[in-house]
Order: structure tokens, then C-alpha cells, then sequence
């Protein structure tokens, strides 16, 4: 089968990836889907007997590096036997080759894909999607726990739990740049993360969604913000056909750029289809001679992070508005209440106002 989706389930310590991956085989089976999942290469290593905290440098570089070849194989494996299904068909992986990252020094790793031959930007672009589930040890502590995992060294006390959070916002950090990362927060339930997960993957594979509306805020910013990942957004509308709506992003942050091609159609009142893919420098160019003439380019700067088990993105803008800033949640559920962070001053909710829709911001007056 063509377009094979590769999708990478990944997260800090106690995130509910094993009790997710289950869901999925069953939610998708139900629909008629095969589902391959690649078992999570570190956890095989680490049961047969190597382990990260050996003090012989020598059987940690060759673990790391046994690591990364087996990952690489694996998916692989695991590809060709979704070629050959005849029915529709995806691959998740439980974790992927970015995670072996979060774990290591930048040069070891620079040196592990020097010897597997390839390179940070590669292994990104090998998956078509990367949900991040965020541990438990951030905003839902009641319910971390060592006892689903015997090879996880983050205990459930204080220290072990902010070993936890850094070991996710690591994670997190190594899988930024990808066009289809998603957060998975904490919630009130573990059901309504659940659900989120097979949302974002029925996106991913072209299942029709809900439209649903991510609460939005007018904001100052009165304090210093947490760790956050901060990027530069330049956002372009697209001419497109009615009911259909086609974006270009070029998104930069620490030297390294990614541009993602979006469309969203509308299909029906209350569904809407989304794509997403990655595009290259040379098409990117080539595509901003389709710019919308009665929109103008949108450049502002995004700081994403997490707050409480819950992930935002605070953007600030630069043209053709200025003075704005706008806090946006992260799957954060209906029914659920936001946790505010301290150090942002609400001024007004826009969940809703289309005079704050990018779309719209873009308007030229």
C-alpha cells in the first residue's frame, strides 16, 4: 500500500504510552485498520542487561549506538510488513529515534548518526506524526508510578518526580521542529488523554474531525516564564478555493528551519479536514508566489511550554499587528478548567472571536 503513516507515540517517564498503544490497536482494528506498534528499543536493551548508568564509557557509547541501529532497523521491518496489507494500514512506534537523543550529550549523538549515516533532520522526517503524552509527574503526580516499568529509575518521591518533568521537556525539546508534533496533556481522567490520542491519529490517517475550538486569551506577560521552546514564525495565506483555507509556515528557532504546508477544508458544518507536510527551502520559495493579495504575511514569536501538566503556546506579534500577544491551550478538554500560570495576566478570553483568528489578523485593512 502508498502513504503508509509512521507514527511515533513518545513522552517523559509514567505517561500512559502502554495503555494508549493498546487503545489504538483496538479503537483502529474496530475500523477496519491494521496496526503494526515497534516495541520500545531502550526498554529491550535495558531488560537483557545493559543500562544506561554504567560507569564503562565504552558499554555506553556501544549501547546507545546498538540502540539507535535496532530502532532504525526495526521501523523499517515493521514498514515493509505494512506494505504488504491490503487494507488500510499504519505503524506506531513506542518511542522513536529522536527520544535516544534527549538522553545523551549533543556530540555523542552527532557522532551516533555520523556512524548510522544520517542526521538529526533526517530522523525527524521519517515519521508523518509525533504525539508527545505528557508525564504523569507533571500536574498529575497521584497517579506516577514505577510499578508499570521495573527499568525506570525516576522514583516516585520529590527528586524522583522533577527527574520526571526534565527528562520530559527533554523529550519534548528533541522532537521540536517536527510539522505534526502534538501534546498530549494531563486530564481530569485518563480517558479524555485517551481520546486525544486517537483524535490527533485520526487526523494523521484522514478521518474527518470534529471542529473544535482551542480556548484562546488576550494577555500581559507580568513574570518570567518557565523553560519554554521559542521560535520565529513567518505565516503566509495561500490563494485557495472557498470553504478551504491553505497556510505556509516557516518556522526557525536555534539555527534550524522548518516549513510546513497546511490545508484545512471544510467538509460539512461541524467537520473539518486537516493536512499537513513538510516542504523543502526551493518549494517554499516557489509557493509564496501563490500568496493570498488581500493577506498579509504574519511573523510572530511563539514560546511553547508546559504549566501544570498543561501545554500552551504564547505568541507574540509582530506584523502586521503589534502589541498582541495571545495565550492559546493545548487540548485541554471542555470540560476542564485551565491552569493559569502566574506569571501571565488574563485580560480577556477570544475563544471564538474571529477578529483573533489568524486568518483574519492577516486581513489587509
Amino acid at each position: 500500500m502508498d502513504n503508509i503513516k509512521r507514527i511515533v507515540l513518545t513522552g517523559g517517564p509514567c505517561a500512559g504510552k502502554t495503555t494508549a498503544l493498546v487503545r489504538i490497536i483496538e479503537h483502529f482494528s474496530n475500523l477496519g485498520f491494521k496496526v503494526f506498534t515497534v516495541p520500545e528499543v531502550p526498554t529491550m536493551y535495558s531488560q537483557g542487561g545493559w543500562s544506561y548508568l554504567t560507569p564503562n564509557r565504552d558499554l555506553y557509547y556501544e549501547g546507545e549506538l546498538a540502540i539507535l541501529r535496532t530502532q532504525l532497523a526495526l521501523e523499517d521491518s515493521f514498514m515493509r510488513l505494512a506494505e504488504t496489507c491490503t487494507k488500510p494500514t499504519f505503524v506506531v512506534c513506542d518511542r522513536g529515534t529522536m527520544d535516544i537523543s534527549a538522553y545523551i550529550a549533543p556530540e555523542m549523538w552527532d557522532d551516533l548518526c555520523s556512524k548510522c549515516g544520517t542526521t538529526t533532520n533526517e530522523l525527524r522526517a521519517r515519521y508523518d506524526a509525533v504525539l508527545h503524552l505528557v508525564s504523569a509527574a507533571d500536574g498529575a503526580e497521584q497517579y506516577y508510578t514505577t510499578a508499570t516499568n521495573s527499568t525506570r529509575y525516576e522514583q516516585a518521591d520529590e527528586q524522583g518526580l522533577q527527574l520526571a518533568r526534565d527528562l520530559d521537556k527533554k523529550v519534548n525539546r528533541a522532537w521540536t521542529g517536527h510539522p505534526h508534533l502534538r501534546v498530549i496533556n494531563n486530564h481530569n481522567d485518563f480517558d479524555t488523554k485517551l481520546r486525544r490520542v486517537l483524535k490527533e491519529i485520526s487526523n494523521v490517517i484522514g478521518i474527518p474531525q470534529p471542529i473544535e475550538e482551542e480556548r484562546k486569551y488576550l494577555v500581559e506577560v507580568t513574570g518570567s516564564l518557565p523553560e519554554s521552546i521559542d521560535s520565529e514564525i513567518t505565516q503566509t495565506y495561500l490563494v485557495a478555493d472557498p470553504d478551504c483555507e491553505i497556510r505556509l509556515r516557516r518556522r526557525s528557532w536555534h539555527g534550524e528551519t522548518v516549513n510546513v504546508h497546511k490545508t484545512k477544508k471544510r467538509i460539512s458544518a461541524t467537520e473539518v479536514l486537516e493536512t499537513e507536510r513538510q516542504v523543502s527551502n526551493a518549494l517554499y520559495e516557489s509557493l509564496l508566489q501563490q500568496a493570498d493579495p488581500y493577506r498579509a504575511t504574519i511573523r510572530k514569536t511563539r514560546r511553547s511550554f508546559i504549566w501544570r501538566g498543561q501545554y500552551f503556546e504564547l505568541d507574540t506579534y509582530h506584523e502586521p499587528v503589534d502589541n498582541l500577544v495571545i495565550l492559546e491551550t493545548k487540548g485541554i478538554a471542555e470540560q476542564e478548567s485551565v491552569n493559569f500560570p502566574p506569571f501571565l495576566r488574563i485580560v480577556k478570553e477570544v475563544t471564538g472571536d474571529k477578529d483573533y483568528y489568524n486568518y483574519n489578523i492577516a486581513l489587509r485593512r
